[in-house]
């Protein structure tokens, strides 16, 4: 089991249909039982399914089976669920004087590379091309 940090654009295609849907399905295999969930990640793929029904993508009935679908794989042990430290705003806090004027990537993108690095993830999978730079200039396994 690879210890893994999945970023919303990587979690949100497993409980909502979308182009990175099969690849994210493709790389749980890998990772079952080993993918670091932390309040931000958890937030931002709750919020990422609400957003869908702003949008008028899903109905609001696709939206609670996605939410309950989360909440099962949770309870189920497929995330190691995991708080944020202090350190982790402090090692964003250093990404971001490294790297955003190379790589233009926003604060949560530095919060979910820092929360990689600080929770000694072993690899870190995401689908935003920006992110996946910062995190392999920090140092992390990019899938």
């Amino acid at each position: 089991m690879v210890r893994a940090y999945w970023d919303t654009s990587a979690l949100v295609p497993l409980y909502a249909p979308e182009i990175y849907s099969a690849a994210a399905t493709k790389a749980l295999v890998r990772c079952r039982g080993g993918i670091l969930l932390t309040p931000l990640n958890e937030l931002e793929l709750v919020n990422a399914i609400q957003l869908r029904i702003f949008r008028q993508e899903i109905a609001a009935v696709e939206a609670a089976a996605a939410r309950a679908a989360i909440a099962r794989d949770r309870d189920s042990g497929l995330y190691i669920c995991a708080p944020l430290s202090d350190a982790t705003y402090t090692t964003a806090a250093e990404l971001a004087l490294a790297h955003t004027h190379r790589h233009g990537v926003r604060s949560l993108d530095l919060l979910h590379v820092a929360a990689a690095i600080e929770l000694k993830a072993e690899m870190f999978l995401s689908f935003d091309k920006r992110q996946r730079a910062l995190a392999s200039a920090a140092g992390l396994s990019v899938a």
